[in-house]
């Protein structure tokens, strides 16, 4: 559907990614009564299959089928909500094998996005499997995905808390975009995520003006 909605989960590893866009998806359905799709993360699904991580070469394939997904949602419901997209791709590919050839298919891809939220530092970490590396990783991930997504002006809200408050922090995100009409108009170009739906999409280096969780003050205070 030419007018699907297409909402990105993207964060580090064991920052509650899959549950909160399984969540999430399931909420806005509710909510709204639409048509919504949960597309889940192909790399999960490949390391379960093949047993290991892929290797530098396999990379790409598998940033393309995360998106070939979401266009198949896309195709068939009216709203989709994708665990992880192209960039997280691109980012392993940088950090594991020093390979930074994905960079521009990612953000290509990426762009057909209408809306990214980026999973916050303020979960423990747990493991899981052939996709965990520990949490020493979560903050060069975390780096490489901003570095990301402000240079090439891609547009994101942070959302963190634990359970129903990260989930309400997701929808009060996505709120501008799903619902228009519960926005006011007398707030644009201010509030908690104004870089999803106007003029400070462009800016470059644009940060939550308020209500910055916790953990993100933390992170930026220390940055």
């Amino acid at each position: 559907m030419s007018g699907t909605l297409r909402i990105a989960v993207v964060g580090a590893e064991s920052t509650g990614k899959t549950t909160l866009a399984a969540a999430l998806a399931a909420a806005l359905a509710h909510d709204s009564g639409r048509r919504v799709a949960w597309v889940p993360e192909v790399l999960r699904e490949w390391c379960a299959r093949e047993g290991r991580t892929p290797a530098a070469h396999e990379q790409a394939a598998i940033a393309r089928a995360q998106h070939e997904r979401i266009e198949q949602a896309a195709a068939t419901h009216e709203l989709v909500v994708s665990d992880t997209t192209a960039l997280m791709t691109a980012v392993y590919s940088r950090i594991v094998f020093g390979d930074r050839s994905l960079d521009a298919m990612a953000v290509e891809l990426h762009r057909t996005m209408h809306a990214t939220l980026l999973t916050a530092l303020d979960l423990p970490w747990v493991p899981d499997g052939h996709q965990r590396d520990g949490p020493q990783v979560q903050r060069p991930v975390d780096d490489a995905l901003r570095e990301l997504l402000h240079a090439h002006r891609l547009p994101f809200a942070v959302v963190g808390g634990r359970g129903q408050a990260r989930l309400a922090q997701a929808l009060a995100a996505v709120a501008p975009l799903t619902r228009p009409e519960a926005a006011s108009p007398a707030a644009a170009g201010h509030g908690l995520f104004t870089a999803l739906t106007g003029e400070a999409a462009g800016r470059r280096g644009w940060r939550c003006e308020c209500c910055v969780p916790e953990a993100e003050q933390a992170l930026l205070a220390r940055r």
